[in-house]
């Protein structure tokens, strides 16, 4: 039988896009699609937006966040459905001291370096911001490796 862990980490490094939730000053949740970049053991996922919109927003007030992470290419309704859940702590990164996360983000997606270029953040010219998410919890959610029980929870390190 296939190891959900290693299933759980190849599935978030192929993902392209979460689906990130936030919570509004109601407490109802919001939902984004963002591209993201990842860093497991320990679990971190990173993404880049720009500070006033919605979601950073709720993140500075609340900074507790769910999201998915799909990894099939969809077709039709009766495929196997792959992927992952998560819940966790989202915080917007200062604009100093962040070369680590920078190269993880910008090493994934080198198209946007020049945004989040740690020279432009620390100046301030830099209209985004990255932002990490510290996973609590995962769920695998596999059904084709796992078709009796696809779903599997999976310790968050």
């Amino acid at each position: 039988m296939a190891d959900a862990r290693d299933l759980l980490e190849d599935y978030v490094r192929s993902g392209k896009v979460m689906q990130l939730s936030t919570l509004d000053d109601e407490g109802a949740p919001y939902v984004n699609n963002l591209w993201f970049a990842s860093s497991l053991r320990p679990d971190r996922l990173y993404f880049i937006s720009r500070p006033a919109r919605l979601h950073c927003a709720n993140i500075r007030s609340r900074p507790r966040v769910a999201g998915a992470i799909l990894t099939i290419a969809l077709e039709n309704p009766k495929q196997p459905v792959r992927g992952v859940t998560f819940t966790g702590t989202a915080v917007e990164l200062p604009t100093t001291n962040i070369d680590a996360q920078i190269a993880i983000y910008a090493g994934r997606w080198p198209e946007t370096a020049a945004a989040i270029d740690p020279a432009r953040l620390a100046s301030g010219e830099a209209h985004h911001r990255l932002y990490e998410i510290t996973v609590r919890s995962w769920i695998l959610y596999d059904e084709e490796n796992f078709r009796g029980a696809p779903r599997q929870p999976v310790p968050a390190l």
